[in-house]
């Protein structure tokens, strides 16, 4: 392994304190934060600017923003990415560490469709599948989904729909559906039991695109033979921390 450079480190640390705030620093900001001699920071914040990672701003002397090259790479980092691609392998993850089905779905309308899946070692039939669409109601990531609309494009996909059973235990009532999504809505985690699958419950978490909006969810599907409140705590916490995860990768930051 290599040797790390300094100076390319204290530049990458400034430009990361840029993140936090309002996004304007000064000279000594930096110095302060960063606890580096004031000539170094000058020196590297002239770099930075002279190679348009920063921009002077013009109506606040001696302060800094980002500049158009940080937002270039950013975009650039962005057309690479691929939800599906991403999401396995954070699905991939997810599953080594609790050896449960894992699964990353996307809204369509008032279903979700299966764009990764990793399947737990244990002998267990799903219904889900990579490429399946399911309808959203009845699984732990369509409400999460759903849940996680503006509430007058929720009412306008609910408007008129039949909400079909999948087992006895799916929600079939409007208003109940409402009530339970208002609840995933406070708790930022979504759970089903028994209402997809007679024989699987499932918990499932938000993930976010770099703008803050829900684009996806990703569950841990578990047998009832394995399932009790304390693993559905304990998987809600890990399902939350894989959508985060994936959310990073995404470029989420921060809270919603």
């Amino acid at each position: 392994m290599g040797r790390l450079v300094p100076a390319v480190t204290r530049a990458l640390d400034i430009l990361e304190l840029f993140l936090e705030g309002d996004g304007a620093l000064s000279a000594p900001d930096v110095t302060r934060k960063l606890e580096l001699p004031r000539t170094t920071v000058h020196e590297l914040l002239t770099t930075l600017a002279a190679r348009g990672y920063l921009n002077p701003i013009p109506e606040q002397a001696g302060r800094y923003r980002l500049g158009v090259r940080t937002y270039q790479l950013g975009s650039r980092y962005a057309e690479k990415l691929d939800l599906a691609a991403e999401g396995q392998q954070i699905a991939r993850e997810v599953a080594e560490t609790c050896d449960e089905t894992v699964h990353v779905a996307i809204l369509e309308d008032t279903d979700v469709i299966y764009i990764a899946k990793v399947d737990s070692t244990h002998a267990v039939r799903m219904v889900s599948a990579a490429g399946r669409r399911l309808p959203a109601h009845c699984t732990s990531v369509g409400k999460m989904l759903l849940a996680s609309l503006p509430q007058t494009e929720l009412e306008a996909r609910l408007a008129g729909r039949d909400f079909a059973p999948m087992t006895p235990n799916s929600i079939t009532d409007p208003d109940a559906l409402r009530t339970a999504l208002a609840g995933i809505r406070e708790r930022g985690i979504a759970a089903e039991h028994r209402e997809s699958n007679p024989d699987v419950s499932c918990v499932a978490a938000p993930v976010r695109n770099r703008a803050g909006r829900v684009v996806a969810a990703l569950s841990i599907s578990v047998p009832m033979i394995r399932w009790n409140e304390e693993r559905e705590a304990e998987l809600a916490d890990l399902a939350l921390k894989g959508a985060t995860e994936l959310s990073t990768r995404l470029g989420h930051r921060g809270q919603p």
